[in-house]
C-alpha cells in the first residue's frame, strides 16, 4: 500500500517534496550509527527551504535520501506524489534525470567540455535532439550571466562562474526539485551570495522546490524556511521574511 503523502489529498495536487519520519542508519547492532532520527519535511513549487547545521549533522545524508541517491532505513520520501522507497533503481534513475536537479560544492564540472558542454549533459542523459540541446544552454548560460563564456572551458572559469555553469546545467532539464549541497563552500563570502541570489532568483521564476544545505549564515536572507539539523533531527525552524531576519518557531 502507498503510503500516503503528507499534505495531499484526494483533490489536491501533492507537494513536490514530501518526507515522513525519514530516518538513516548505518552500520548493525551496537556499532549503528543515526545519521537522521524522524525527520518530516514538505515542500512546495517556488519555495527555498535551507538546511543548517555543522559537518556531521546529517545534511549530506538528508539530500542523498531526499534524491534518491539513496534509501532510508525507516520512513519515505515522495516527489510528486511518487514514493522513492517503492521504485526499482532504474525508475529512480529516471526520475533524478527528468526531475531533480543537483548543485554540489565541488561544481562537478567536466573539465574537458565547454560550459555549453556541460550543461548539455543531462540533457544528452534524456537524448534531447541535439539543436533543442544547444538552444536550452545557450537561454540558460544567458540566465546565469554567462552568455559570452559558452565555449570556455571550466579551467578557463572563476569558481563564481563555474558555479553558475552549475547552476545553468542543474536546470537543463526543468526539473521540480534542486538540491544544493554546500553550494558556496568553495567560493568567498561575496561571490557565494551573488551565485545564492541568482540560484533562488531563478528557483522562483520556473517555479522549482529548493533544498539548500549549508552552514553558510548568509544563506538564510534568501530562504522562505530555515530548519537547523543537529545529529539528525530537526531541532529549530526559522521563517524568512523580507528584511532577512529569521522568525523563530521552536
Amino acid at each position: 500500500m502507498t503510503p500516503e503523502v503528507a499534505g495531499a489529498g484526494p483533490h489536491t495536487r501533492p507537494p513536490v517534496l514530501a518526507a515522513h519520519q525519514l530516518t538513516r542508519h548505518y552500520g548493525h547492532g551496537s556499532t549503528a550509527v543515526a545519521a537522521l532520527r524522524g525527520v518530516d519535511l514538505h515542500l512546495d513549487a517556488g519555495q527555498v527551504l535551507v538546511i543548517q547545521g555543522r559537518s556531521g549533522s546529517g545534511k549530506t545524508t538528508l539530500l542523498n535520501l531526499l534524491g534518491g541517491l539513496d534509501l532510508p532505513t525507516a520512513g519515505m520520501v515522495a516527489i510528486r506524489g511518487q514514493v522513492l522507497t517503492e521504485m526499482s533503481e532504474a525508475a529512480r534513475a529516471e526520475l533524478r534525470r527528468s526531475t531533480i536537479g543537483f548543485v554540489f560544492q565541488s561544481f562537478g564540472l567536466l573539465p574537458m567540455l565547454s560550459a555549453a558542454e556541460n550543461v548539455e549533459v543531462p540533457m544528452r542523459l534524456l537524448r534531447t535532439e541535439p539543436a533543442r540541446r544547444r538552444e536550452r544552454a545557450r537561454e540558460l548560460l544567458d540566465l546565469v550571466g554567462l552568455g559570452h563564456r559558452t565555449a570556455h572551458r571550466p579551467g578557463e572559469l572563476s569558481g563564481g562562474e563555474q558555479q553558475r555553469v552549475a547552476v545553468a546545467r542543474a536546470l537543463a532539464n526543468g526539473p521540480r526539485l534542486l538540491l544544493a549541497d554546500e553550494p558556496t563552500g568553495q567560493l568567498d563570502s561575496s561571490t557565494g551570495r551573488e551565485v545564492v541570489e541568482m540560484l533562488t532568483s531563478l528557483v522562483r521564476a520556473e517555479g522549482v522546490a529548493a533544498v539548500i544545505a549549508t552552514h553558510d549564515p548568509a544563506i538564510i536572507t534568501v530562504a522562505d524556511r530555515v530548519i537547523r539539523l543537529h545529529d539528525g533531527r530537526f531541532v529549530d525552524h526559522a521563517v524568512g521574511r523580507p528584511d532577512g531576519v529569521g522568525d523563530r518557531r521552536g
